[in-house]
């Protein structure tokens, strides 16, 4: 074998893998010790699988019992296995509740997260109050938020569409989670800034490039989807970028809004107040699903195996 051969089968090569999970069962996508997360359990599949356990990169950080329809991850690994080969050994090894759908070799500049142009989630609301008597069945009840008020589709779209556009969504975001509950990598990797308006507190950022909470939202509507029968309100936004509890936060808010608690123009006032007290309830995490991550695909010209 020459050092040519030897040197290029040593070589790493950049993966993208776009994976679907249930959430429930675990405590989100990061790693945290002793327990069971979602790049937790892919980090352990691909040392099973290759004998490499990088960490893999997600788009976003999913919080825990939050599902995903399609994120998207990236590793390096020097294993010369075939996609193909390396979809099926995964799904193979890991559990039933996560699932690999492609698998694909990229170029090295490629990040899950920081190549992200657009990012949409999608959330699922299952109307039970007395006009609409619906009885929660156990398999939509992992992937909705069963709600008792009379809600009206006019008012939810009204306020979606009032957020729009460029804001400072410092009102919606978490305050800073503990610390010390997070792992170091998390700690590091995440950008954590106490932003000079409104109460001080921390606010968790969704991206390490991230300096303020200035995001834009592309687009922000609802729609009724008749779903095995039963008739759910589905919430779509897509945006560049989301702070920790964003979109449940909003969620929230507009719930709020169409059952007659809020006033449709209380949404642009809380934008401008920066201050989370202002908005409305953090919606729970079995009704949010990633639904899709973008990327220039110009620039993601699948290599060679």
């Amino acid at each position: 074998m020459t050092q040519a051969f030897q040197a290029a089968s040593q070589q790493s090569r950049a993966w993208r893998l776009t994976l679907a999970y249930d959430g429930t069962d675990f405590r989100g996508w990061q790693i945290q010790p002793g327990e069971h997360t979602i790049q937790g359990e892919l980090q352990s599949a691909l040392g099973r699988v290759v004998g490499e356990s990088p960490l893999p990169q997600g788009s976003g950080r999913t919080d825990a019992g939050v599902h995903a329809l399609a994120q998207v991850a990236s590793f390096q690994l020097q294993a010369r296995i075939p996609p193909p080969n390396l979809l099926r050994a995964l799904n193979r090894t890991l559990p039933g509740s996560i699932r690999i759908l492609d698998a694909q070799i990229v170029p090295d500049t490629f990040h899950a997260r920081h190549s992200a142009v657009a990012k949409t989630y999608e959330y699922r609301v299952l109307p039970i109050e007395p006009a609409c008597p619906q009885i929660c069945p156990p398999f939509l009840a992992r992937y909705v938020y069963p709600y008792s008020w009379r809600l009206n589709l006019a008012d939810l779209n009204a306020a979606a569409s009032a957020l729009v556009g460029e804001h400072d969504f410092r009102s919606f975001a978490a305050t800073d989670p503990d610390l010390a509950t997070r792992s170091q990598d998390y700690a590091e990797e995440s950008a954590f800034q106490t932003l000079p308006k409104g109460p001080q507190r921390q606010v968790f950022l969704d991206g390490v490039e991230a300096r303020t909470a200035i995001r834009t939202i592309y687009s922000s509507a609802w729609h009724q989807q008749i779903t095995d029968g039963f008739n759910l309100l589905i919430y779509r936004v897509r945006g560049n970028g989301f702070l920790h509890h964003m979109v449940r936060n909003l969620v929230g808010t507009m719930l709020d809004v169409a059952r007659g608690y809020r006033q449709l123009h209380d949404i642009p006032a809380v934008l401008l107040a920066h201050d989370r007290a202002l908005a409305g309830p953090t919606a729970p995490a079995r009704g949010l699903l990633l639904h899709s991550v973008e990327y220039n695909e110009t620039n993601l010209l699948s290599h060679a195996p």
